[in-house]
């Protein structure tokens, strides 16, 4: 009887132990971050993709990769340089290669802000080229968006607005108008 009972005691013993040290995790889908990331003297990386669209009437796809790189020259307020790298695809027509590069200034807004979120504006001004022309055209862009951040450096951002560009002129058409744009930027603190 003794055995038995002292059997039962380290089978409900192993029984609560592998209980209590089950770890049930889910994945971060965001940090209290308050002003840390846009604070003065950090720095921002990273990127957006904007206007994938195919066209079923004229057969054509197309897509837009924006890499960035900002500095905080005081809280909120960044300025950095981002590249402009598109691409459109037409059946029987030679594909077309947009490229530029545009200084930019990114404001974050205080107001309408959450412990994890926060919404911004940003405009930037620079040339753009295109395979299709020989010519180097103005760059305009006025965008507002929202950075959400899922961790304390890591932010998933969404963005609207109207952006200017006749950079393949000889092909008769540009890529003005109103786009649509999601990315991410990583926030490295700097040196204080």
């Amino acid at each position: 009887m003794k055995k038995f009972t002292l059997l039962m005691a380290l089978v409900g013993g192993f029984t609560l132990t592998t209980q209590a040290q089950r770890v049930e995790t889910t994945p971060q889908t965001s940090a209290n971050v308050g002003l840390t990331p846009i604070k003065q003297g950090n720095w921002m990386i990273g990127g957006s993709v904007g206007n994938i669209g195919y066209s079923f009437e004229g057969k054509k796809f197309g897509i837009n990769i924006n890499p960035r790189a900002g500095y905080f020259i005081t809280d909120g307020l960044a300025l950095g340089a981002q590249a402009n790298l598109g691409f459109a695809a037409v059946k029987d027509v030679d594909n077309v290669y947009n490229y530029g590069i545009s200084p930019f200034v990114r404001y974050y807004f205080p107001g309408g802000a959450s412990a994890s979120g926060r919404f911004f504006g940003q405009g930037d001004v620079g040339i753009a080229g295109s395979s299709q022309g020989s010519d180097v055209s103005l760059a305009l862009g006025a965008n507002v968006g929202y950075a959400h951040f899922i961790t304390q450096t890591v932010a998933l951002e969404v963005m609207a607005g109207y952006n200017y560009s006749k950079a393949n002129v000889n092909a008769g058409n540009g890529q003005s108008g109103l786009g649509l744009a999601v990315g991410f930027q990583i926030y490295l603190p700097g040196k204080r």
